[in-house]
């Protein structure tokens, strides 16, 4: 038993590490690699999401058209990934920011990276809904998790970087920036700060906005199975409005340096979404 544990957390891990990997790669290249290569990328995603949960209660238990606990399983499993990939996502500071985009103002930069991340998230989607013209499809929901996991991995990496940009970036360690960005991920808004800190704890308000984001995220996802490459164009499609949006709404929060005050509330630090 304990070993079933620990090669489950492992594979996990693993999980976690690629979809950073993935994340970091697309949003900072200039031009999003090849589809075969983010293809192969996002499959072997896929086969480590299966691993990994394949063991457990996870996406095991979920199917084609799962609704029900199955689809709260995967989206409780998809939220302990994401808070433990944030940590993993490589968060460009101001400075070389400014550096990597000379002569641009902050604006300007701003909406280089909006674009840059809409792209990827695109290229994603596209890439996702040719697998539905393979002979041979990878195990759903396997594969919608890997799309979902790259592309939120994608879209927090551009909110953590658009308050770099605006000059609001989350105080504290790794862990408790990367679950700052998280929650305004989850919330679209600038970060969520309390005296003490950032607020997100096992059961409040914003870890169960996390669950939401992602089980609408999902939602998005399964259009790009869509039969043959249809699914490719409304994938690349919703995946580029989508992240357009997300850039809009956390840069016209950000342009009023919003400092969002809450009550304490007690608990400990969120460690596991299903709580």
């Amino acid at each position: 038993m304990a070993s079933s544990g620990s090669e489950r957390s492992a594979g996990e891990d693993v999980v976690a590490r690629q979809a950073a990997e993935v994340a970091v790669e697309l949003s900072e290249a200039d031009r999003p690699r090849d589809r075969r290569r983010l293809a192969g990328a996002l499959n072997g995603m896929a086969r480590s999401a299966a691993r990994a949960a394949g063991r457990g209660a996870g996406l095991a238990r979920v199917g084609t058209g799962a609704a029900g606990r199955g689809a709260a399983s995967l989206v409780s499993w998809l939220a302990t990934q994401v808070v433990a990939m944030g940590p993993r996502l490589r968060v460009r500071d101001q400075a070389t920011l400014r550096a990597q985009f000379p002569g641009c103002s902050d604006e300007e930069i701003a909406e280089l990276l909006v674009e840059r991340a809409a792209r990827a998230t695109a290229a994603v989607g596209g890439a996702t809904g040719a697998w539905a013209a393979l002979p041979v499809l990878p195990a759903f929901p396997a594969e919608v998790a890997a799309e979902t996991l790259a592309v939120v991995g994608i879209e927090i990496k551009l909110v953590a970087e658009l308050h770099e940009v605006y000059g609001v970036p989350a105080p504290g360690n790794a862990a408790d920036r990367a679950r700052a960005y998280i929650g305004a991920w989850a919330n679209r808004r600038g970060v969520f700060m309390v005296p003490g800190g950032v607020l997100m704890v096992a059961g409040s308000p914003l870890a169960r906005q996390l669950r939401r984001r992602l089980a609408a995220r999902v939602r998005r996802s399964t259009f790009a199975l869509s039969p043959l490459f249809t699914g490719a164009v409304a994938g690349a499609m919703l995946n580029r409005r989508e992240t357009r949006r997300l850039g809009r709404d956390i840069r016209r929060d950000l342009r009023r340096r919003p400092v969002i005050g809450a009550g304490r509330v007690s608990g400990p630090p969120l460690s596991d979404p299903r709580d």
